[in-house]
Parts: structure tokens; sequence; C-alpha cells
């Protein structure tokens, strides 16, 4: 998991520029099912055919990053948000274009150090003329933030943890089910972060009858947190609602019986921040509606350069995962 983990996160992939994450989760899940293919926006759908209830699972496969905009007369690039960048720990930070080459985002300084705006924000990329930056630096060209991972414990820490830590899940959890009555496809999604993009297409061509959305959740476990009953350590996180979704009840509750019938470690989430969602905000409402649940990975700092996940509950995550598909869920009612 930690080799699948180091090669996910470390990948460049912000909004709209997944490819190469999606070329590397091609390759890692073809062994293990029986069909992958890739829709025009990108999504990458992985089936383990069935005869039983269809199946969606999505994790994306995007991550938060930045946009060049604009290159100065000195060699300094301007730049907009991809996703929900935080200005106020982006400061100092490397990022990297997908041609490799590094930046530091910096801030000038005018005074109001509380104060992060987009307008007093640049990327120095080391270039001492323009003319040398724009031979390799273009408006439009994405950069990602670059930050490898570390083990430290039980528990990781990196960039992209959202949502790589959930394509690794996803990936393990078709490498554990052997046997599954349902028709089962993993929906690695694109664009999650400018708005749940990629997956609205996808649930609307796959036509499930029940979906998972598996993406990270945030904690209450660190000083000065935002109060809520998750913890990292305390085991998948099953989600009651969020600022977009409310976990369809009848996935919600079969989740809970499995994870207490397996004596799998869970917890209850409630994310109670406005905006704050994942692709089951998209997929629960196409065509005539889509039963919908979401499994969360905990997660301290996310978006951000050092997002922080406990290996244990990534091992609960999955275990509840293959537990989930390998129950006949046309008995259980979908």
């Amino acid at each position: 998991m930690i080799k699948l983990l180091t090669e996910l996160c470390g990948t460049f992939g912000p909004s709209g520029d997944e490819d190469l994450v999606a070329a590397l989760v091609r390759r890692r899940v073809k062994p293990l099912v029986q069909e992958v293919a890739e829709d025009s926006m990108g999504n990458v759908m992985a089936r383990c055919p069935g005869k039983g209830a269809r199946v969606m699972l999505a994790a994306h496969m995007d991550e938060i990053g930045v946009v060049v905009t604009h290159v100065d007369a000195r060699g300094f690039a301007r730049f907009g948000t991809i996703g929900g960048v935080r200005l106020e720990s982006a400061v100092n930070q490397r990022v990297r274009l997908r041609n490799g080459r590094v930046g530091v985002m910096m801030e000038e300084d005018r005074g109001n150090k509380d104060d992060k705006k987009l307008d007093r924000m640049y990327i120095d990329f080391g270039y001492e003329s323009a003319a040398a930056a724009k031979k390799e630096v273009r408006v439009g060209d994405s950069a990602c933030f670059d930050r490898g991972l570390e083990v430290l414990g039980e528990r990781a820490i990196s960039k992209a943890m959202d949502d790589r830590v959930a394509c690794a899940v996803l990936i393990e959890t078709a490498r554990q089910l052997q046997k599954s009555p349902n028709d089962v496809t993993f929906c690695f999604t694109v664009q999650e972060e400018v708005g749940t993009r990629g997956a609205m297409p996808a649930a609307y061509a796959l036509n499930p009858d029940v979906a998972l959305s598996v993406d990270v959740t945030l904690t209450g476990d660190i000083p000065e947190c935002r109060p809520m009953e998750v913890a990292l350590g305390g085991g998948a996180a099953i989600k009651v609602k969020d600022g977009g979704h409310i976990a369809h009840p009848k996935v919600r509750d079969l989740m809970v019986r499995i994870a207490r019938a397996k004596r799998i470690k869970h917890q209850l989430e409630v994310l109670n921040l406005p905006g704050a969602s994942t692709d089951a905000m998209a997929i629960h409402r196409v065509r005539e509606g889509v039963p919908t649940g979401c499994l969360s990975i905990p997660c301290r700092y996310v978006h951000s350069v050092s997002e922080m996940v406990d290996l244990r509950d990534v091992e609960a995550s999955v275990n509840l995962l293959v537990a989930f598909l390998q129950t006949d869920l046309r008995k259980e009612g979908f």
C-alpha cells in the first residue's frame, strides 16, 4: 500500500490535467478486473461484471493546484487557483509544473501579513528573465504542490492524499475482491475539486443501482479545530451528511451493519461545513436518483501539502468495501 500511495500521491494531476494519474491507475487496476475503459471526460472505469446489482464506487483522481495567468517582465508568474487552495498555507510552498520545473509560491511584502490575496502572490521559478521563463512557462499551465510522501509509524503524510488515498483503497479493494454477486465498477473520476464535474456523466453512463463515493474527510482531533466526532485512527468513517449530500439511509445503515458484523473499526461522520462534499453530491442526483452513500477516510490538514492519514483507517476502509461488495445487494433491496 505504501508503494502504491507513493506513486499515486507523487503523480502530477491537478483538476483538468489528470491523464498521468489515469494512466497509472489503468496500469495498476487492469490485472485486477475484467474490463477497463475511459470516457470522454477522462474518467477511468474498471469493471468486474456480474448478474447482481450495478454498483458504482467513485474516487477522484484530481488534486488542488494553481494555473499560470501571467508571466511578467522579470519572469515571475502570477496564478489562479484550481480547487480549494488555502492561500494562508500556500506561501513559501513549492509547486511543480507538468514539465517538472519547480517554483516557490511567494507573497509581495505589502505590510498586512494576515490578508492573503491572489493579487499579492506570485511564483518564482528561478528564471533570470521573462524570455527564459516563457520558453518553459506559459499562460494556462497548471501546477501541483510539490511534497513527497513520508511515513510516520502508522501514519502517512503527503500532498494529494485527497483523494489519491481513496484511489489506492479502490485498487486494493479490487485486488482483494475475489468474488462478488454484484456488477461492480470502480470509477476513478476527474474534476471533483472544481465541482464534482466528472462523477455526474460517469454515473449517468453507468446507471448504478447503488453507489458509494470514497473520499477523505476532516477530523475533530486537533487543537482548535471544528468540533466533530471523527478522529485519526478511529476507523473507516461512514458518512451521515455533509454540505452537499445526505447519505441514503439504506446504504448508510447497511454499511454500519456490515462493519459491526465483521468487527471492522468504524465511526459515523457528520461534516457540518457548508459547501464541502464529495462525488456523492453529483452521483445521487443523476437520472431518477441513485441511492448513494460515502465512505470517508479521516484526514488531517486537508487541502494542504501535508495531508495526514492513519494507515489502519485505510485498511479498515478496504475491509469494509470488500465486505460491502461481497454482500448480495439485490437481497438488500437495491
